[in-house]
């Protein structure tokens, strides 16, 4: 009961919640909603009646069996955790709890995808199916893939996509091969082992990195 406590405590945002201030009015069965959050955007599916569907990192169900506890507003230390353990749910919260106190874009990615979104009724359906626990992925299923899905009927994040392009600009390049080349060497030379093979392997891995740049 002391640990629950304890860990209880940890979980208590910083940041107190606040009556909705949304006018729900702007919001249709099906819309795709989207609030910067943290270092990432999220995104969730408006069901009606002030309900949003959104798959969310959350570490709490792991470690508690208390219902009342879980179903508050996923703070960001659960949301942070719940990254780190993959541990997550596409759950329905009210706007308020979904937004966090940021501004909401409505459809924000109609402007962004090539594909029609599907019709309101049918997004809402396929968003309330997926309801329940799943394993969560930063780069192969995140709350991108799911709305993209939902919505459009093609699980991909823009998100992502532009993470790892950032990481190729920054792993791939004619100076990563020339510093991985350098570091190689030094190695070799610190340790003295210096042989065909450990010099075969620098060459190979510096030339991989030169031509995937």
């Amino acid at each position: 009961m002391f640990l629950y406590q304890l860990l209880n405590f940890f979980f208590v945002s910083s940041k107190k919640e606040e009556e909705s201030s949304y006018d729900l009015s702007l919001y249709k069965r099906g819309d795709l909603l989207e609030v910067p959050r943290t270092l990432f955007t999220h995104f969730g599916i408006y069901l009606g009646d002030n309900r949003v569907a959104h798959l969310i990192p959350d570490i709490l169900p792991v470690i508690s069996r208390d219902k009342s506890s879980i179903a508050k507003m996923v703070t960001n230390n659960r949301l942070l955790l719940g990254v780190i353990t993959k541990a997550a749910s596409v759950r329905v919260d009210s706007v308020a709890d979904f937004a966090y106190g940021s501004e909401i874009l409505i459809n924000h990615m109609d402007k962004v995808c090539s594909q029609p979104p599907l019709d309101g009724d049918e997004v809402a359906r396929r968003a309330e199916k997926l309801l329940g626990s799943v394993t969560y992925s930063l780069l192969w299923y995140n709350c991108e893939h799911y709305v993209m899905y939902c919505r459009y009927g093609m699980a991909i994040s823009y998100q992502t996509y532009q993470f790892c392009t950032i990481v190729r600009k920054i792993v791939f390049s004619q100076m990563s091969a020339y510093v991985t080349a350098l570091c190689g060497v030094c190695t070799m030379l610190y340790l003295g082992c210096v042989t065909p093979l450990t010099v075969l392997l620098t060459l190979l891995v510096s030339f991989t990195i030169w031509m995937a740049a």
